[in-house]
């Protein structure tokens, strides 16, 4: 069974697939609460499922880009679970996930747009059903033509006038771009566009 879960953005989307099928999923209806959430999601769809961490196979996470507290989260319970059991852990761009999304209703060509704060969104533009751009960090500005999906669009409606759905990312669509190798699998390391707000204190200085 391969568990997937992604904490790139305010929400938690967990969800659990059997070979076939995503068989449970769990979204937190909580923002910003990613280790709080993340743990009784996963306890959520093995339950569902009528499963154990025993019977995974594999891990799928995304890894950004993201906040760095969220995304912090998702990667190290990844890598501990995988450790613990033995298990492959196969990181994608939840940009990407979303764009999955996107494709499976029916976009061609279109950007996504995750909430980078600092008033600056993640973007990243598709076509044909391959990313050609991106992602990067930009701040908002001039309007943009095609379609839009992901909470960028919301929060900045006078640049992307044109949004679309998903808002967030899923798991159950991180769980067929897995098994389907729709987009790149990547190592589960943080995919991060810029330093984190947080930074190691310097060097006191000497007193004189």
């Amino acid at each position: 069974m391969l568990l997937a879960f992604d904490t790139a953005t305010p929400h938690v989307t967990v969800a659990l697939h059997d070979g076939d099928s995503v068989v449970a999923s769990y979204e937190s209806e909580e923002s910003m609460r990613h280790g709080e959430m993340l743990a009784p999601g996963i306890e959520e769809v093995l339950a569902a499922a009528g499963a154990t961490a025993a019977d995974l196979t594999a891990i799928a996470v995304g890894v950004g880009p993201g906040p760095f507290t969220g995304l912090r989260v998702g990667l190290v319970t990844a890598r501990t679970l995988a450790l613990a059991r033995r298990l492959p852990v196969h990181g994608v761009c939840s940009l990407d996930v979303l764009a999955a999304e996107a494709v499976d209703a029916g976009l061609d060509e279109f950007c996504v747009a995750t909430d980078a704060r600092r008033k600056e969104v993640y973007l990243a533009s598709y076509a044909g059903g391959r990313r050609v751009s991106g992602p990067e960090v930009v701040r908002p500005g001039d309007p943009v033509d095609t379609v839009v999906v992901g909470r960028g669009a919301r929060l900045y409606p006078e640049s992307f006038p044109n949004p679309s759905d998903p808002e967030h990312p899923s798991a159950a669509v991180l769980c067929d771009v897995v098994q389907r190798g729709r987009f790149e699998i990547l190592p589960p390391e943080p995919l991060y566009l810029r330093r984190p707000d947080a930074v190691e204190p310097g060097k006191p200085k000497r007193v004189s």
